[in-house]
């Protein structure tokens, strides 16, 4: 029985073998736009033009091609020492320009095709779907001019597939499903917007975005009102229900816009419609909620459904509180995450922040501790450690406390070795619990807390507490 290795050689010669045809230059051509990633780049490229899962998928993808390549040009080619196919018989109109003087065995170039369209289709399927067959055409292509076996790409495909997948450990893929939340039953249908009142935040979002147009356009009998430096959210909004005259609040804005207005509608009992024009947009993203015709077909439907709203100290929020370091790690990680991944730009962010923070001391629920780092989210957020994105529910009525101990010995670079590896929640540096009540009193002198992405007065006691749930507009998943 013929080895593996012979069935290899003989399945090469047999491709060599096939007839010339005009395939032969396209593949060439192929195979050549494919060195050094350039392709998937390109592609990357354009796809990162798009917010949301492309953008993700786009660096999700070329990250795990660049550490495929690395792994497989810089440690398993040298392993393995397999030589090129002799392609002395190859017909010319095969044969590439310059033939590669490496080592053979795994392809980086099918490694590198696989790791970059499961990076895609691990956050947006149909776009990985619409890519795959370049990737194969590439492997394809490599048998075809002659530079490799057919194992040499298959065993490249198999590499390069297994460290996107694997990119799971660093860099969760977020749930195309919204958060679990509460049905509610008495949010108005109001057709085509009639009764509505929102409040547009201009200053929210990419520059050149008009909200209030899209608005307009989906609702076009809702009161649409702008902000000015003089006038924010919570005051539009609390004329517009003071006066009788609204059935429904809503807000076009970041997650500090919706914040506010969250607080004016829990104070007047109103349903709240938010729409996605932010730069985040971590709210309505929970929800469910991506562009403004989600909220305007939610609205027009009468579908809502109900949502934990936590408290600071009186003032309401939806997302994420922080004491100490994290308001300003969490910048600089969006800053740097569309150059070099979120997981990677967490771990810079961490690392430079962390050197330059100095550590809280302060009691939690009557618990002494000195602190890097203190998060609080409104429901329990994943995945654990330092980079907590998303919640599996918006009703659990917990609040989520995390934190970064200051009193273990290099805990700083601990938290950023583990932040690297994945498993940062995993050290003895980091502590969680949740709690339906948190009472922080500052021992190091006073504080400012940040919440939803807004910063708070300082203060040396802070008491965090959930309210009563708010009914917010949202699509369908059923």
């Amino acid at each position: 029985m013929p080895s593996a290795r012979d069935l290899d050689a003989r399945l090469h010669a047999f491709i060599g073998r096939l007839p010339t045809t005009p395939a032969d230059r396209w593949l060439r051509r192929l195979s050549t736009a494919a060195n050094n990633g350039r392709l998937w780049i390109a592609i990357g490229v354009l796809l990162g033009l798009r917010k949301g899962p492309l953008r993700r998928g786009a660096v999700r993808g070329i990250g795990s091609m660049w550490v495929s390549s690395a792994l497989v040009n810089l440690v398993l080619k040298r392993f393995f020492g397999r030589i090129r196919p002799d392609m002395a018989n190859l017909r010319s109109e095969r044969t590439l320009r310059r033939s590669p003087v490496t080592l053979s065995f795994p392809s980086g170039h099918s490694s590198s095709a696989a790791a970059f369209v499961t990076g895609l289709a691990m956050e947006s399927p149909l776009a990985g779907a619409a890519v795959a067959p370049i990737a194969l055409g590439v492997g394809y292509s490599r048998v075809h001019v002659g530079v490799h076996y057919p194992g040499d790409v298959l065993a490249g495909l198999a590499v390069g597939g297994a460290v996107a997948a694997a990119s799971q450990h660093w860099w969760r893929v977020r749930p195309q499903e919204p958060a679990r939340v509460r049905p509610a039953h008495e949010a108005p249908a109001l057709s085509e917007g009639r009764g509505l009142v929102v409040a547009v935040n201009p200053r929210s979002g990419p520059e050149g975005y008009d909200p209030a147009e899209d608005i307009r356009r989906t609702l076009p009998r809702a009161e649409v009102l702008e902000t000015t430096e003089d006038v924010g959210v919570d005051e539009l909004l609390r004329e517009a229900a003071e006066s009788g005259r609204v059935k429904a609040l809503g807000v076009a804005g970041g997650d500090g816009s919706v914040a506010s207005a969250a607080a004016v509608a829990l104070e007047h009992g109103l349903p709240l419609a938010v729409f996605a024009a932010g730069t985040l947009n971590h709210f309505a993203r929970d929800v469910g909620l991506e562009t403004p015709e989600d909220t305007a077909e939610a609205v027009a439907d009468g579908h809502a459904v109900q949502v934990d709203v936590a408290d600071v100290n009186g003032t309401p929020f939806l997302n994420t509180a922080s004491i100490g370091g994290y308001p300003e790690m969490v910048r600089r990680r969006d800053a740097l995450s569309g150059r070099m991944g979120k997981w990677l730009a967490l771990t810079v962010a961490a690392a430079q922040v962390l050197r330059t923070g100095t550590p809280v001391s302060m009691e939690l629920n009557g618990r002494p501790v000195r602190v890097w780092i203190l998060f609080i989210g409104n429901g329990c957020y994943t995945p654990r450690g330092l980079a907590p994105a998303w919640r599996p529910s918006l009703e659990d009525g917990l609040l989520d406390v995390q934190y970064l101990r200051a009193d273990v010995r290099f805990s700083r670079t601990r938290a950023v070795l583990g932040a690297l590896l994945g498993v940062s929640d995993r050290g003895s540096a980091y502590a969680e619990f949740q709690a339906e009540e948190l009472r922080v009193v500052l021992r190091s002198g006073p504080e400012a807390v940040a919440y939803d992405g807004e910063m708070g007065e300082k203060a040396d006691e802070f008491t965090f507490t959930k309210r009563d749930r708010l009914t917010v507009y949202c699509c369908r998943t059923d």
